[in-house]
């Protein structure tokens, strides 16, 4: 039995060539430090031998189509509870840290005890500027980096997601369950932060990550869908409300002169 699935692609239109992905940074405040998505694929590797994993067309294809975000700040944060037993977190770098102690708390949130998924795990998270953007179905899936190795591990794992982000443009944030909190959280300005998976309606088609200009149109569509999950629960059932005042066209990339 043929258990092989074919997708027809058109030789011309807009589903012709790469599934194309816009990234732009929701704010011009503090850009230099926010390096551009990148794909994970492993250059610098040992191609001589015919067998090897560098050559392999099934790891080429994986790794070509995960994209890496990377870290844009020093981090050393712990964990403590005060007097009243109020979680709270602790800059550990102290006055040696990079970010001002009084700019850490805008970009790094302990989420309130009452949210956390299990009890003895508190949930951190880092806002982050990075949002994607496509004119045609594409979900994003956010992920951990697994394809890099830390010696020191984190003391935790981070909270993926999956979204379609053509309806649906957001912020990303690094959201962290600390599986033991009395280890520090570490991570180096550069480090891989997280991975994106982009999915289109064919997986067959290639992925292009440009960067998009935040134009009026998407800027005007963004206002109307953010903040809404401070009044909604399942956000999820305003996608077809989006859809149906989205502009056909939102992705400009970014030309530079």
């Amino acid at each position: 039995m043929d258990f092989t699935v074919t997708f027809d692609r058109p030789a011309e239109g807009p589903k012709s060539g790469p599934l194309t992905v816009g990234w732009f940074l929701t704010s011009d405040k503090g850009a230099v430090m926010y390096d551009p998505p990148e794909r994970i694929m492993f250059r610098q590797t040992n191609k001589a031998h015919a067998k090897s994993a560098s050559r392999c067309p099934a790891v080429i294809q994986l790794e070509s189509r995960y994209f890496m975000v990377k870290c844009p700040f020093d981090l050393h944060i712990g964990f403590k509870r005060d007097d009243k037993g109020k979680p709270m977190l602790v800059n550990r770098a102290g006055t040696a840290s990079p970010v001002r102690g009084n700019k850490l708390g805008d970009l790094l949130t302990l989420v309130n005890e009452a949210e956390w998924r299990y009890p003895d795990r508190p949930t951190v998270q880092l806002m982050l500027p990075y949002c994607f953007i496509a004119d045609e179905m594409c979900y994003i899936t956010q992920l951990g980096t697994f394809a890099h190795y830390r010696k020191d591990p984190l003391p935790g794992t981070i909270f993926g997601g999956r979204f379609p982000l053509n309806v649906w443009p957001r912020p990303l944030m690094w959201a962290f369950e600390w599986h033991e909190p009395e280890k520090d959280i570490i991570v180096k300005r550069g480090e891989p932060l997280f991975y994106c998976q982009f999915e289109g309606d064919d997986p067959s088609r290639a992925v292009q990550v440009v960067e998009a200009e935040r134009t009026p149109e998407l800027e005007a569509y963004m206002e109307k869908i953010g903040g809404v999950v401070n009044y909604v629960n399942q956000t999820f059932g305003l996608f077809k409300a989006a859809e149906a005042m989205r502009p056909a066209r939102l992705l400009k990339p970014k030309t530079r002169e």
